[in-house]
């Protein structure tokens, strides 16, 4: 029988370690620079992604996945305190809670009914918004660090080099060995 819900901790994990290999090649003058006005940086994207993640998957099950407390436009402006050290520290403790709340999940819980903003979503509904929505900010960290460093080591496969990895055809992820 399928596991799906690995399947999303998996691509969870996996748009979460290129988002923070990318934020480890930038300096933290780069970390903080704004392409322009209207361009976030990686800085105001960890917050924002920080922000998202501890709102939709604190109390997945039973409470609304944007929760009253959260200041969705203050993601998009830093703080004095907000130093590096400081949103990484939030970006551990929102993935911490993913982590926890995917842990606690089965194939079980997909047709159950969640909310976020009032709407109705199924379990798996709600997984595939928070998988697409982590890819899309990971596909903007990994943009905004090949143009800030551009010398560091490709994340993804590097242009001409898609023979060396499968011969160009998609690998299937690693799983985990049956118990």
């Amino acid at each position: 029988m399928p596991d799906y819900i690995h399947a999303f901790a998996h691509e969870f994990a996996r748009q979460r370690r290129l988002m923070e290999q990318a934020l480890g090649a930038l300096s933290d003058e780069d970390f903080f620079r704004r392409p322009s006005a209207h361009v976030n940086s990686a800085a105001l994207i960890v917050k924002h992604l920080a922000g998202n993640l501890a709102s939709r998957w604190s109390d997945f099950l039973t409470s609304d996945g944007d929760k009253p407390g959260r200041n969705r436009d203050a993601e998009f402006v830093l703080a004095p305190d907000d130093t590096r050290a400081n949103l990484l520290a939030a970006w551990e403790r929102a993935w911490n809670i993913v982590d926890a709340t995917l842990a606690g999940l089965s194939d079980a819980d997909l047709d159950r009914v969640v909310t976020i903003r009032g709407e109705p979503h199924t379990v798996q509904q709600a997984l595939i918004r928070g998988v697409s929505h982590a890819a899309y900010h990971a596909g903007q960290v990994l943009y905004l660090a090949r143009w800030l460093a551009p010398e560091a080591p490709y994340l993804t496969i590097a242009p001409g080099a898609s023979r060396q990895h499968g011969g160009g055809r998609y690998l299937q992820p690693p799983r985990d060995p049956p118990a």
